[in-house]
C-alpha cells in the first residue's frame, strides 16, 4: 500500500519509529534510519543490536509491528521480498546460501531467468548477461562454473554481482568483506564508489571499523534494538564510535595476562598435504597463544584441518607430549584432547535448527550417557545453563534455536561446546569473524584465560591487529609454505607480517 508519494525527496530511504517484537524479545524499539541518494551509509552496532532485523523489515522478510518505511519518496506497507526488489532494493546477505550444484549463471538469475519468444529459458542470453556482471566485479570465471567449485570469497563476489544485476537504487551489504582478500576488498570498494557516482545508495553493515572510515559517508548506530545516533563519518573518531556501539569504554581489546612458560605440548614436523602446503614445522607450548597469519589461500586453514584429521596428510608427523599420533579423523583428534573451532560457523559449526543445549553438548555426548546408553538430559540442561552464565550467552533459555542468536553468542556456544571435551590443544580458525567489537573483546578474554590455565592455543586470523594483539609468537604462511616464525614484540609490525605473507621476506625462524 502506498500512502505517500514524494519522489523529489533527498532521501532514498526513510525508516521512522520502527518497532518489531518476537516472542520474549523486543528486537526493534522505535528505531530510525535515513539514507540519502548517492550515499554510502554504515549501519553499526553490536551483534543483537537490531541491524539484521531492520534490514529484514526493509526487504519484506519481516513485517514491522509499527512504523513507516519510505523508499525513494513513496511510503510502502506490508510488502514482500519480491516487491522490495521491484521497488529497487536488493541485499547481499552475510550468510551466503548459494545453490551449490547449480552454475553461477543459474544462481545469478534464479527466479528471473530471461526467456525466449517461445517462453523457454534463453541460456545463451543468460550466459552473456552473467559474463557482463562478472566482469563488473572482476571475477574471471565461466558463467557455467558450478558454485560448489568456487571459494567462499568468489561466492561472495557472485552475490555482489547478483545484487548489482537487479539494477537496484538501494543496495544493502551485510558484512560483504568477511571472506574477501585485501585485493578483493579494494575491488569491492571501487564498485561501491562507481555505484555511488551513479546515484545509487548503499547501506553498509560491517564490524571492521577501518573499512567504514575508508568507504562510508555517514553512520547510524543501534544498541539493544534502539536508535542511538547518526553522524557524518568525518565528525567521529573510532573511540567515540565504539562507545556509542557498546555503551561503555573498551579499554582492553587484547587482554594479555602474565603467563609462565610451559613445556612443549605440540610438535609438527615436516607436515605436508598435497596441493595445500609442504614441509611445515613448528612447536607450541602450554600457556602459549600461537598465531598463524597469511593471506587467504596460504594454507592456514588446511594446515590445522590436517593436524585435526579432517584432511589427509601426505607426509610428516604430529607429536603430542613426545608421542606421535595419527589423527585419521576428527574423532581421533578429540580423543587426543584436541578441539577445533572452525572458520565458518554456519556451514560446519552450528546445527542451526537445534537448540543451544544440543549445540553445546554434541561434541561430548558420550559423557552424558549412563551404562545403558541413555542420555542424562537433566545434566545436559544444567551444564548448558552453567555455560550460559560462564560465557555470558544472551538467550531466553537453553531451548532457543542457535540460529536465533547473534553471531557473537553463537561463537560463545561453540567455544563452550569444545571446552566441554576438556581439550589441551585448541585450534581457533577466525574466532572473531563477523562478530562485533564488544563480543570480540569477550572472546579475546576467554582465549587469554584458557592460555593462562595451561591450554595450548593455535589461532588463525586474517586480522593483523588481532594476531599481533593476542599472539605470543606468530607463524606466517605464503602459498602453502612456512615463511617465518617471529616472537611477538614491539618490533613486529603489520608491514613486517605482510612482507612475509606476500613472499618478500623469509627468515627469522624462531621455533
Amino acid at each position: 500500500m502506498d500512502n505517500k508519494d514524494n519522489t523529489n525527496s533527498e532521501y532514498m530511504l526513510e525508516m521512522i519509529d520502527v518497532h518489531k517484537s518476537f516472542p520474549g524479545v523486543k528486537a526493534l524499539q522505535g528505531v530510525h534510519l535515513k539514507v540519502r541518494k548517492g550515499e554510502i551509509h554504515a549501519l553499526i552496532g553490536e551483534n543483537g543490536a537490531g541491524k539484521s532485523t531492520i534490514m529484514k523489515c526493509l526487504m519484506g522478510i519481516y513485517q514491522p509491528d509499527s512504523g513507516r518505511i519510505i523508499i525513494d519518496g513513496v511510503e510502502r506497507e506490508k510488502y514482500t521480498t519480491a516487491e522490495a526488489l521491484n521497488f529497487g532494493v536488493s541485499m547481499i546477505h552475510q550468510e551466503l546460501a548459494p545453490v551449490l550444484h547449480r552454475s553461477i549463471m543459474e544462481n545469478l538469475w534464479l527466479g528471473k531467468q530471461p526467456k525466449n519468444k517461445y517462453g523457454f529459458i534463453d541460456h545463451k542470453k543468460m550466459e552473456q548477461m552473467t559474463k557482463k556482471y562478472l566482469d563488473m566485479v572482476e571475477l574471471d570465471v565461466s558463467p557455467r562454473t558450478l558454485m560448489s567449485e568456487l571459494t567462499v570469497a568468489k561466492m561472495q563476489m557472485v552475490e555482489i554481482a547478483r545484487a548489482i544485476s537487479y539494477d537496484a537504487k538501494l543496495i544493502i551489504m551485510d558484512e560483504p568483506t568477511s571472506a574477501l582478500t585485501n585485493k578483493e576488498v579494494a575491488q569491492l570498494f571501487t564498485i561501491m564508489r562507481r555505484l555511488k557516482d551513479e546515484g545509487k545508495s548503499i547501506i553498509y553493515i560491517s564490524h571492521k571499523l577501518d573499512e567504514i572510515y575508508e568507504i562510508c559517508d555517514k553512520i547510524t548506530v543501534f544498541r539493544d534494538g534502539t536508535y542511538i545516533d547518526s553522524r557524518d563519518i568525518a565528525g567521529i573518531d573510532q573511540n567515540e564510535m565504539i562507545r556509542l556501539m557498546v555503551g561503555r569504554e573498551l579499554t582492553e581489546m587484547f587482554p594479555k595476562t602474565e603467563k609462565i612458560d610451559g613445556d612443549i605440548l605440540l610438535e609438527v614436523k615436516n607436515l605436508s598435504s598435497d596441493k595445500h602446503f609442504k614441509n611445515v614445522s613448528f612447536t607450541v607450548s602450554r600457556n602459549e597463544i600461537f598465531g598463524i597469519s597469511g593471506l587467504v589461500g596460504s594454507g592456514r586453514t588446511e594446515l590445522i584441518e590436517t593436524i585435526f584429521g579432517i584432511r589427509k596428510k601426505s607426509s610428516g608427523d604430529v607429536i603430542i607430549n613426545g608421542k606421535p599420533i595419527a589423527n585419521k579423523s576428527s574423532i581421533e583428534a578429540i580423543d587426543n584432547n584436541m578441539a577445533l573451532l572452525t572458520e565458518d560457523r554456519r556451514f560446519n559449526g552450528i546445527f542451526p535448527m537445534l537448540d543451544i543445549k544440543f549445540n553445546t553438548s554434541i561434541a561430548n555426548m558420550k559423557s552424558y550417557r549412563n551404562k545403558f546408553g541413555l542420555l542424562n538430559n537433566a545434566k545436559r540442561k544444567s551444564d548448558c545453563e552453567d555455560n550460559i552464565k560462564t560465557f555470558g550467552i544472551k538467550t531466553p533459555s537453553v531451548y532457543q534455536q542457535i540460529r536465533n542468536l547473534s553471531g557473537g553468542n553463537q561463537q560463545k556456544v561453540l567455544v563452550a561446546r569444545w571446552l566441554s571435551t576438556e581439550p589441551d590443544i585448541i585450534f581457533l580458525d577466525e574466532p572473531t569473524r563477523g562478530i562485533d567489537v564488544g563480543a570480540k573483546a569477550e572472546i579475546h578474554r576467554i582465549i587469554d584465560k584458557l592460555a593462562h590455565e595451561g591450554k595450548c592455543i593455535i589461532m588463525v586470523s586474517s586480522e593483523l591487529p588481532e594476531i599481533m594483539g593476542m599472539s605470543d609468537r606468530i607463524m606466517i604462511m605464503h602459498e602453502g609454505k612456512l615463511q617465518g616464525i617471529v616472537k611477538n614484540s614491539e618490533d613486529v609490525t603489520q608491514t613486517l607480517l605482510m612482507e612475509y605473507a606476500t613472499g618478500l621476506r623469509e627468515d627469522a625462524l624462531q621455533n
